[in-house]
Parts: C-alpha cells; structure tokens; sequence
C-alpha cells in the first residue's frame, strides 16, 4: 500500500505532513478541516488565574520584566504598541503606560534589560532592523527589483542603549548602528540587529544582525540578509565596543563554494543565518566559555568564546530537513548546567499544515565537541471531546513558536518546559526523562477572532512568559492575554522578586 504524501491517513490515524513545501501565505484548507472559528477553550493541569482581553498586537509579541523598589513590571510590546504593567500583584494586573508610536516616532524595538553593577543602574538595549516583508509581492525570485528595494528601505538599523530610570522613563546612553553608512543613499547598511538582543547586564551583549551588504546569501525568498552573530564589549554602555562578528562560511556574496556546499543551497525556501542572538548560558565574566546558536537551515553551533575577539566552532549539527517554515529559529540553554543538553525548535509559517512538522529537539551538548539529538518532544493532539482528530484541522498555524526567552526571571525547572504552540496553545512537558520526554498539561484558548481583523486567527499563542522564580506563566493570544499557574510548577509564590536590585 503506498504511503500517503500529505493529510489525514485515516488507516493510520494520525496526519501526515509534506516532507517540504514552499512558503505559501495564506490558508490551505482540508476536507477535515473546520469551516468556523472554535470558541472553546481546554486546560489539563494548569489553572486560568486571570484574563485581560486586549493584547498591544495579535500574534507575536516580546515581554520583559524588571524589579524596581519592591515591584514587578512588565514590558509588553511590539514596534508601534507599547504596554507597561505592574505585576507585583499578578492578579491584580495594572496599565501604568499605554503608548502607541506614530509614523515618524520610531518604535519600540525588541529589548533587553540587565542591571549593570558599575553603573547601578538598569540598562535598557533595544534591536532596530530592517522591515520584514513576508508578503508575497517581495518574492526576490519572481521579481528581481524586490531585493534592492528591500534592502534600501530608510531607518535606523542597529540598536540603542537606554538607562532605564524608572518603569516608564528611559534615557538614551548610546546609538550603534551595526553596519557601515552607504555613501551613495546614505542608508545604514546590513540587517540591523534582528529580533532581541541578549543582554544580562555584565560586560557583553550579543546581537544577530548582517553587518553588512555583503551578508546576503539568504535563500528565504522575501528577506534580504543572512544574519551573523555579534559580541559587543558593554564595559561602558555609553560606548558600546564590537567585539567580533562570526558567521558560517557561504554567507556573503564572496564565498560561492561554502555556499554551493549547503545542504539547503538553492532550495529558495530555507531561512539562512541567525534570528536571535548566541546564548551563553554562563557569562563569559563569571567564568563561561560556551555559546549556542541555532543558524536557521544551516543548524546548531556550539561557538568557544574563550577569546571573545576570535569565537571558533567547537562543535556543530545540521538539522533534519524542515521547510518551509524556520528550521531552526530559537534554542533553549537553560539547562546545559543541569541537564547537560540544549532544546532546538524552528516555527511553522504555512498554515493548515502544509509544510513539516516543526520539531523541539532535545540536544545532549556535554560534550561542546560533539552534541547530538537524544529525542524529540511529542507531536501534541488534541482532547479527546475536540471536533477534530489532529490541531491541524482547528486552522491557522500549529507548531512551537517560542519557550519564551532565556532570560526568564529565576532559574528553569530542570524536567519541566513549556512552550507557546500556535493553535495548540500553551504545551507543558516533562523532561525527567531526556529519552523519552512527555506532554503532561497545556491550555488552548478559544480561536476568537477580533472584528477589526478576519485574520487574526493565525496564530492563536505565539508568546508565552514563565516566571520561574514566582511559578507562574503568561500566555499572549488571539483571545487576550492569560495568567497561569500549574500544580507541576509548584505552588506560587507571588512575593519571589528575584530580580530585585537597588531602586
């Protein structure tokens, strides 16, 4: 009996999906799939502590959280839309700034916030990149002007340092453009600093970005750059000082037969290089060595930054082919000390399915010269009582997005993660065993879609936020924004500021 390529396998019982696909915006509906937007809502050992319908934007969107005289705040925010919360009560959640950037205001880029013990102060450092045009009519493959026009869009790109003096004041210590300024347009040249920055507030900061024009063997048809990776020395974060800049042979221009060499060379799909900064689990100033980088297609990367100035690559992994989609988006280092291994996970951007599933692959790096896959986490399905026997059917995006960030306040449970999963969700799994990790909660809110906006759908959950040290979890969705709380997280402990400095 052949196999079946793509859908349902009703003898099986599971759904199969495209061993690789083109990145197609819009719906691809099945015959399974449902014709309305599912307003229910499932929960297995988590608990809805509260619920705020507004959200600053639908689908994906950062949050950082700082200590300030005894209370927590929240940033929640996207380019334009800016909220600021107190959390210190997480119950009782309050708006203190609500802001909306115009036009010509800029944005509030993707941040960072450390607290910086030379200055007794909290360093706020935000990335400002070029525009991403996912849309179709930038496809660099069907029309040739597409590259050149995305890649002279004007605006700032690199990323600003601020002194965060208060919850809703901040003052401008410096601005870094991450690439030389092109005589002839007088436009930065490069990426700019890509999603967010990694920053704890010691002396380095990292940033993914192209640093410049050359960097641009990106097989993703409608994104212009292929990011490296970048050490800046923070020592005086008035002047921020580039270390380095590492990137993988074949990404600029000049490095045709690396870049012929690719597994993904030519395929015009892959996402190629860097979306978020190297993270090094332990800081270089307390005695790390060790960074970890996922670089989209091209897989993992175990960089030796002994010498900061001359990172090597101790240790590498391609991937198992996954696209369209990121193959490989985001990596989780918080358990290298206690664990021994890194979690891997790329994110879907075809919906209903039609492009390989986006696995979370549990990589064993104790030995940086060698690391491995070990397993993967499970493929999530749905309740039983669910009009649909696979997330695929409920629409939009199914997949892992995000663990959130390594920046989590208070240290990650060493068997426990959680995982933003588009339509699915928030998904909870145990890792007590490396080999044989298991779902064991999750919360799926109601596919509500907003008036204004048909399409919002899409994604459902694409963030999430874990507060290791107060053992809660806020999920960001379609529906609105969630608190909640597991009885596998422990009970809460509202009153744990672990982040707490000198006001």
């Amino acid at each position: 009996m052949e196999s079946l390529e793509y859908g349902w396998d009703e003898a099986r019982g599971v759904f199969v999906h495209p061993e690789s696909t083109p990145y197609v915006a819009g719906p691809r509906p099945l015959p399974q799939s449902l014709d309305y937007l599912e307003d229910r809502q499932y929960i297995s050992n988590m608990t809805v502590e509260g619920h705020w319908p507004t959200v600053v934007r639908l689908t994906h969107t950062w949050q950082n959280v700082v200590d300030m005289g005894g209370r927590r705040y929240m940033f929640h925010y996207y380019r334009q839309a800016l909220n600021v919360y107190d959390i210190t009560d997480p119950t009782a959640r309050e708006l203190i700034l609500e802001k909306r950037y115009g036009p010509d205001e800029g944005e509030f880029g993707a941040a960072a916030i450390g607290y910086n013990e030379q200055l007794g102060a909290w360093i706020l450092i935000q990335c400002f990149e070029v525009p991403r045009t996912y849309g179709q009519d930038s496809n660099k493959y069907a029309d040739p002007t597409a590259l050149s026009r995305l890649m002279s869009v004007p605006g700032f790109r690199g990323f600003r340092v601020y002194e965060l003096t208060g919850p809703t004041d901040w003052k401008l210590l410096a601005e870094v453009p991450t690439g030389p300024v092109d005589p002839v347009t007088g436009i930065h040249q490069g990426s700019g600093g890509v999603d967010t920055p990694a920053y704890d507030g010691g002396r380095y900061l990292y940033i993914s970005a192209a640093p410049d024009d050359t960097f641009i063997n990106q097989e993703f048809a409608t994104y212009p750059y292929t990011p490296a990776q970048l050490i800046y020395d923070m020592t005086d974060p008035r002047q921020p000082r580039l270390v380095s800049t590492w990137w993988v042979p074949g990404q600029r221009v000049d490095e045709t037969d690396a870049y012929r060499a690719w597994s993904r060379h030519g395929n015009q799909t892959s996402w190629i290089g860097a979306r978020v900064p190297t993270s090094v689990p332990v800081p270089l100033d307390r005695g790390g060595r060790y960074g970890y980088t996922v670089m989209g297609g091209l897989g993992l990367y175990v960089l030796d930054l002994a010498d900061p100035t001359r990172p090597t690559v101790a240790g590498s992994l391609e991937l198992p082919p996954s696209w369209a989609g990121i193959e490989g988006d985001v990596v989780d280092t918080s358990r290298v000390g206690t664990r021994g291994v890194v979690l891997i996970n790329g994110g879907p951007m075809n919906e209903d399915g039609y492009e390989p599933y986006k696995e979370v692959y549990v990589v064993d790096v104790s030995d940086p010269t060698a690391p491995r896959i070990v397993s993967t986490l499970p493929r999530p399905l749905p309740p039983a009582d669910a009009p649909y026997r696979d997330f695929i059917f409920r629409r939009g995006k199914f997949g892992p997005k995000r663990f959130g960030s390594n920046a989590h306040p208070g240290t990650p449970d060493p068997n426990l993660t959680l995982y933003s999963f588009g339509n699915a969700g928030v998904q909870m799994f145990d890792l007590t065993d490396l080999r044989a990790p298991q779902r064991v909660g999750y919360f799926v809110p109601p596919m509500t879609d907003e008036l204004d906006n048909p399409r919002s759908y899409v994604v459902p959950t694409e963030s999430i936020f874990v507060e290791w040290d107060r053992r809660l979890v806020w999920a960001f969705t379609t529906s609105g924004m969630y608190l909640l709380t597991s009885p596998l997280l422990g009970e809460p402990r509202p009153d744990a500021l672990t982040l707490g400095r000198p006001s």
